[in-house]
């Protein structure tokens, strides 16, 4: 383990196989972040594993079981840096039950249309989850998960 603090992010997507949107969160809190959109999750507990904890998170924060798919390429095995302290990894997943609702730390959830690149991309994201959604629109091109 690296010291970094490990975040897990959901691309809650509406089918893993050729999905066509992505369900995003914007954030109520803190402060500094309100009002911007992200992936929905949240930071791994200690001795817990990622997957679990991202379990965990979309069950807290929205209200919903999922099914993971892969996870979505980052250029380290830490996953995509948010800042100096902490990184996140994002798994694709898809609702198996429950209605998304903001529960905790959003105030409202929104599907996007993921072959309108520039509408996702015209969001206000969270500046380090931009790197993500540039990864996530171009793998959704191709087959998800690429050549594994």
């Amino acid at each position: 383990m690296t010291g970094l603090i490990q975040v897990v992010g959901g691309a809650v997507v509406d089918r893993l196989a050729d999905p066509a949107a992505l369900l995003v969160a914007r954030r109520s809190a803190p402060e500094h972040l309100a009002g911007l959109w992200e992936f929905p999750g949240g930071k791994v507990e200690p001795g817990e594993e990622p997957e679990t904890a991202l379990l965990r998170e979309l069950a807290e924060e929205l209200g919903i079981g999922v099914h993971l798919g892969p996870e979505l390429h980052a250029e380290t095995p830490e996953g995509w840096p948010l800042n100096d302290r902490a990184s996140m990894r994002v798994w694709f997943a898809e609702v198996t039950h429950g209605e998304p609702m903001p529960l905790e730390d959003h105030d409202e959830l929104r599907w996007v249309d993921l072959h309108d690149r520039e509408a996702v991309l015209a969001l206000p994201w969270i500046p380090a989850d931009y790197p993500i959604v540039h990864a996530l629109l171009d793998s959704v091109v191709s087959p998800l998960g690429g050549a594994s």
